[in-house]
Formats: structure tokens, C-alpha cells, sequence
């Protein structure tokens, strides 16, 4: 199997670039449910964090079926994770991803007991990535497409976490 630490910084590079995923689950009737979440850590390395609510649907949902989809979608770049969730009791990893912004949505603070992490565990991520990133570049790409009459060459691919 070919190494793909590229693959990987490619992955991380979307996520450190997005910041905002939507979460999606499984709810408690077998349908898919989605919310937009603020990623804590963007150094990726397997694992993706959010923080929320313990007492959260969202929550008790994920501890009864913990198979999950992250996805980021940012300036001509896409990525899923598909993962493992686990809600994890960890104060002082709290403490330290903790901002302002956290606690515009979540009451209490780090120290609140109903807080906690959510902890996705990938399992592999696939991504997509169009040529050149500014808005400029990708309505370039879709009139030389139109004109040309060929497809937008982008890069896509299913890394192994």
C-alpha cells in the first residue's frame, strides 16, 4: 500500500481550512440527522472533536449507534470522515479548547458536567479538491469547461485513516 501522508495533509489542510462541519447521525427513528459544528482541533490526526451537550439528542443518539459523517466544505475543497463517535468526560480537555465562541452556545464553561466532547474516530476520508481555489480560477475552469466541452479536472481521493 503506497504511503499517503499527502492524502492525509491534504485532508487536514481542508478541515484547518473549514472549521465548520456538519455532523450527521442517526436519531433514535433510523433517520439521518445533520447539525453544523464547530471543529476544536485542526491539527487532524484521526480524530475530530466537537464540543456540546451531554443531555443533547445529538448526543444520546451517537451513544447508541456511533457511526458518523463529518463533512467540511470549504473554497473549492471537500471532505468527509466517516468515523466512530464517542462522548468523552474530559475537563481539562475542555479547559483547553474552550473559547468565547464555545460559550456563546454552551452554558457553563468547561467545568459544566453537561458538557462534553465528542470524539469522531475516522476510519477514512474522502476528499475533493478543484483546481485553484479562488473564485476567479474556478469560473475560469467552468467557462474553458463549457468551451472546450470537457470536464473540470479536480483531484479525488479515498484516504485510509
Amino acid at each position: 500500500m503506497a504511503d499517503n501522508t499527502d492524502d492525509i495533509q491534504k485532508v487536514r489542510d481542508i478541515i484547518k481550512g473549514t472549521r465548520i462541519a456538519m455532523l450527521t447521525h442517526v436519531d433514535g427513528d433510523g433517520h439521518l440527522v445533520s447539525k453544523p459544528m464547530a471543529t476544536q482541533e485542526v491539527e487532524f490526526d484521526g480524530t475530530v472533536r466537537f464540543i456540546a451537550e451531554r443531555d443533547s439528542e445529538q448526543a444520546q443518539a451517537m451513544q447508541q449507534r456511533p457511526d458518523v459523517n463529518v463533512a467540511y466544505s470549504g473554497s473549492g475543497s471537500w471532505v468527509s470522515v466517516c468515523g466512530t463517535a464517542r462522548i468523552v468526560n474530559d475537563e481539562a480537555k475542555l479547559k483547553e479548547l474552550w473559547s468565547s465562541f464555545t460559550g456563546s452556545w454552551l452554558e457553563g464553561g468547561p467545568e459544566n458536567p453537561n458538557n462534553i466532547l465528542i470524539e469522531i474516530d475516522g476510519h477514512s476520508a474522502e476528499y475533493w479538491d478543484s483546481p485553484g481555489n479562488s473564485k476567479v480560477t474556478q469560473v475560469a475552469n467552468l467557462i474553458k469547461s463549457k468551451v472546450k466541452g470537457e470536464t473540470v479536472d479536480g483531484e479525488n481521493k479515498v484516504v485510509d485513516l
